[in-house]
């Protein structure tokens, strides 16, 4: 059954204001010699946020409360924007050559949109199911494709496919620049406001955490 979701994104002035980042499973086991031994038991990582920082007033609060009532709480994922890191390039200038995405062997048209993280001791390649409509530009062998009529983008999986006569031909980089949101959904299913404390300046917590698709 797939995971239900909403294609919204949650309100963006909020979410730039607000705390979070990722997060990793690891297993470490110390050793008698004083030695560890270190096991990843996720391969990707995990991102979680906090939107409680994001809300200055009343009504900001009013509107992530009947955002929440929508969403049904944790039942419902949705979009979000992590103002750190959302695009394929450092800033939201993206160009078509800015992550490699795969190489064409004359017959695969899918390929997936994917970040690389780092690059001389353990590349991380992170999947990227979220791609904001009409951002993706994509280049095979560094000459930029026309989006329709030589690809589509499915901004519901983050998947690249070429027409047909459009395929990459064998040895060819495809590369593409995007910008992208994180799937969420609320990580509680309630949400305690204490109006008195926020009118003192107490921020309220609103837990979220990523969603696999």
């Amino acid at each position: 059954m797939p995971t239900p979701f909403h294609d919204i994104l949650f309100p963006l002035d909020i979410a730039l204001r607000s705390a979070g980042g990722p997060q990793r499973r690891t297993d470490i086991v110390a050793l008698g010699s004083g030695r560890e031994e270190r096991n990843a038991r996720w391969a990707h990582s995990r991102r979680r946020y906090d939107a409680g920082y994001g809300i200055k007033t009343l009504e900001a609060l009013s509107q992530v409360v009947a955002f929440f009532e929508e969403r049904r709480g944790m039942l419902y994922g949705f979009r979000w924007r992590d103002r750190l890191d959302h695009s394929s390039a450092a800033t939201d200038a993206v160009a078509p050559a800015d992550q490699v995405i795969g190489t064409g062997d004359g017959a695969t048209a899918a390929f997936q949109l994917v970040k690389t993280y780092g690059a001389a001791h353990a590349p991380y390649r992170r999947p990227v199911v979220k791609p904001v409509d009409g951002s993706v530009r994509v280049a095979v062998g560094g000459v930029e494709q026309a989006p329709g009529s030589d690809f589509t983008v499915d901004t519901a999986t983050g998947v690249v496919t070429f027409q047909p006569g459009r395929i990459p031909a064998d040895g060819q980089a495809v590369t593409a620049g995007f910008l992208f949101d994180v799937p969420v959904r609320f990580d509680t299913d309630y949400l305690e406001v204490d109006l008195s404390a926020f009118a003192a300046g107490a921020i309220p917590k609103i837990p979220l955490v990523e969603i696999r698709i």
